[in-house]
């Protein structure tokens, strides 16, 4: 894990949650607790024709087992373990909206990667490209972090209008650059560096 990751933590204060917790007053991003495990399984399950189109693992096969397991090791991630440094977005009620990570870590090139999702029943509010400004906000103000890249399949227009509105540039359509369902598919690439979000 690189040095950013430890960049982005809080002090040490004893805590049993270690990510960062950002807030602008619409939306909150914070770290996955274990109890969070029903309302994740929940929002994938209501999700297929969206999120699941667009991503493999959410699929109807998606257990309670497995959400708890996800949230175990994201947890792990913000404390150096592994590479999946997610945070859940939530509404000012606490109630899971979607999720948005960090992974991918390129420490040489001082870059990642930034994902998101949003249930099937908020998508349209604004979650999402609030989520994206706070946390590539929060992860630019480290120095060895210079950019963050979002990679969209090219037909996901939903995930690419977020990344525009996030004040993301999209810098090229690369051929065959992911694989959806077991299909090659061509990804817009976008990306945030600090300047982007003056």
């Amino acid at each position: 894990m690189p040095a950013a990751v430890y960049s982005l933590l809080p002090p040490d204060r004893g805590e049993t949650v270690p990510a960062p917790e950002l807030d602008d007053g619409a939306w909150r991003l914070r770290a996955y607790r274990p109890d969070d495990a029903e309302s994740l399984h929940a929002a994938l399950h209501e999700s297929m024709d969206t999120v699941g189109r667009w991503q493999g693992w959410c699929s109807p096969s998606y257990s309670l087992n497995d959400a708890r397991h996800w949230i175990a090791r994201t947890r792990l991630a913000w404390r150096g373990v592994g590479d999946e440094c997610a945070l859940a977005i939530v509404d000012r009620q606490d109630q899971l909206v979607g999720s948005i990570g960090l992974n991918h870590w390129q420490s040489d090139f001082r870059m990642a990667n930034l994902g998101y999702w949003v249930r099937q029943s908020r998508q349209g509010q604004g979650a999402a490209v609030a989520a994206v400004r706070m946390l590539a906000r929060h992860a630019l103000q480290v120095p060895e972090l210079q950019r963050l890249e979002i990679v969209a399949a090219a037909d996901n227009l939903a995930s690419r209008r977020v990344a525009e509105k996030a004040g993301a540039r999209l810098e090229c359509i690369a051929r065959q650059r992911l694989t959806l369902h077991g299909q090659p598919q061509d990804a817009a690439v976008y990306a945030l560096v600090t300047g982007d979000l003056d």
